[in-house]
């Protein structure tokens, strides 16, 4: 049932004012997310770059204890127990995103091996962590952008459709009311005449 006179137009002007202050804070929700995610994408190439370096080390040393242990003391060289990763969560604008990912590891154990065989597990310990810290940063970029790209569609489906949609029923709500309030003045002069 379409609502009809002043009643259309006061309900069709809170609507349209509604729709403008939502895409308002969209474009205000899109530069914040923007801002943070030009941020974690910096973080998440250094995390990455610190993987890369951390891994490059833990192979070598690896090479170097196989080398000086062999393979069936570095087998034995493995770790105690699992490790534990523990990803810290925060957010913006209602977006969860990792903000840091702890990685609790087993102690290290004197295994009777050379120094190289040490300096392998301890690198191999870095390169996990760093592994971790760059996993969360890429989780993080990829729900910062999906959320800057849901809410670039939601700010154009406003101005695009429901905003244009909400200026057409407001103009026909006005002409309706002075068609109607046209007609009124019509029959009161027929009416004061006959």
């Amino acid at each position: 049932m379409k609502i009809a006179g002043r009643a259309a137009i006061v309900a069709t002007e809170r609507r349209l004012a509604a729709a403008r202050a939502g895409a308002r804070m969209l474009d205000r929700k899109q530069r914040i997310l923007a801002e943070e995610l030009a941020r974690y994408e910096l973080e998440a190439g250094r995390a990455a770059e610190e993987w890369r370096k951390r891994a490059e080390d833990a192979l070598r040393w690896l090479h170097r204890a196989e080398a000086l242990d062999g393979a069936d003391r570095l087998a034995e060289a493995g770790a105690s127990g699992p490790a534990v990763l523990d990803v810290v969560w925060g957010a913006t604008l209602g977006t969860a995103r990792p903000t840091l990912a702890k990685c609790a590891l087993p102690d290290l154990e004197p295994s009777g091996g050379s120094w190289a065989l040490r300096e392998c597990a301890v690198a191999h310990r870095d390169a996990l962590a760093a592994a971790a810290a760059s996993a969360a940063a890429d989780r993080a970029v990829l729900l910062l952008a999906a959320e800057l790209a849901s809410s670039r569609r939601r700010q154009r489906v406003l101005e695009k459709r429901r905003i244009p949609r909400l200026e057409r029923e407001l103009l026909e709500a006005h002409r309706d009311l002075e068609q109607q309030e046209l007609e009124e003045l019509l029959r009161m002069r027929w009416a004061a005449r006959g």
